[in-house]
């Protein structure tokens, strides 16, 4: 379902609103005309306490801003990045997705089916890893966990199998399989999140910061396989955030800016980079958030 209200790209010289994505994205006749649908997402925390006022954090009214009211429509097939400097939202939006959180206020609807109310539909669409929230057994071994995951996702033992030994070839796990979790690398530990957020193969990738803590040559093979084996296809659907600009200019076809949880802009990297008259994104991410290029420095924004 399109989102309401959205703004209209004639009328700001910096849109945020729903934007024709590149024509070789093929529409799956199995999801609807949006793979990804955000209506006026607000979030809010309760504010940080410390010492014996931490016990009644529970208890406090909400009202620290993380989302505020962010609106926009992902497509089927597209690559979609969020590109915006630490606290700034992204990866609250993408828990919001991923049913890890509850909005405060919105909606959002992955493949049609509503992320609140229709949890165990979404969940069934989407593949989802985090740089920072790993959750594996740690005793287990990572074959067992890939299968332990696989049977959540409903894959029967031959397929869960199958699909184990082709994304431990594609990520070089094969000799990581049967150590336990706890014994292997942190870089190790992230290609074995990856490999359980593809298991299933799902219809809508969520990636928070997916590259974090893989050397150079594993992530940029990660993005070869994600630019050739996934999204050349056109029949995933792709949300990802990502502090490294590189990234989402090889990978992204639109590109959200968020700063304080509100959305600035939403348009292709040529295109922010022509209406802000910037010579590369880092430019227009800065002339969009008004930041100094020292303070992008701060919040991480490579």
């Amino acid at each position: 379902m399109p989102a309401k209200n959205l703004p209209i790209r004639s009328k700001s010289p910096f849109p945020a609103g729903r934007l024709s994505s590149s024509s070789r994205h093929a529409i799956s006749s199995l999801v609807p005309e949006a793979a990804i649908s955000v209506e006026a997402i607000e979030k809010f925390f309760p504010p940080a306490r410390s010492g014996w006022r931490g016990l009644l954090q529970p208890f406090e009214t909400p009202s620290v801003v993380a989302l505020a009211g962010i609106s926009l429509e992902v497509r089927p097939g597209e690559a979609f990045a969020l590109l915006g400097a630490n606290g700034a939202g992204k990866s609250t939006l993408l828990r919001i997705l991923a049913t890890l959180l509850l909005p405060t206020k919105g909606r959002a609807q992955i493949a049609g089916h509503d992320a609140v109310h229709d949890s165990r539909e979404v969940r069934r669409h989407i593949g989802y890893h985090s740089g920072s929230d790993l959750g594996f057994y740690a005793r287990l071994t990572g074959r067992e966990n890939l299968r332990f995951f696989g049977r959540l996702n409903l894959l029967s033992a031959a397929a869960a199998a199958k699909r184990i030994t082709q994304l431990a070839e594609q990520f070089q796990l094969e000799t990581a399989l049967d150590r336990q979790v706890r014994t292997l690398s942190s870089g190790t530990v992230q290609r074995l999140s990856l490999a359980r957020a593809l298991l299933h193969q799902p219809r809508v990738l969520l990636l928070d910061e997916p590259t974090r803590s893989l050397d150079a040559i594993g992530a940029a093979e990660f993005r070869r396989f994600l630019k050739s084996e996934i999204l050349h296809r056109g029949e995933t659907t792709l949300l990802f955030a990502s502090h490294a600009l590189s990234e989402i200019e090889l990978l992204a076809d639109r590109v959200a800016v968020i700063d304080s949880g509100r959305l600035l802009a939403c348009d292709s990297v040529p295109y922010l980079k022509n209406r802000t008259g910037a010579a590369s994104l880092e430019d227009a991410f800065l002339r969009l958030t008004g930041r100094t290029p020292h303070l992008a420095e701060e919040g991480s924004t490579e």
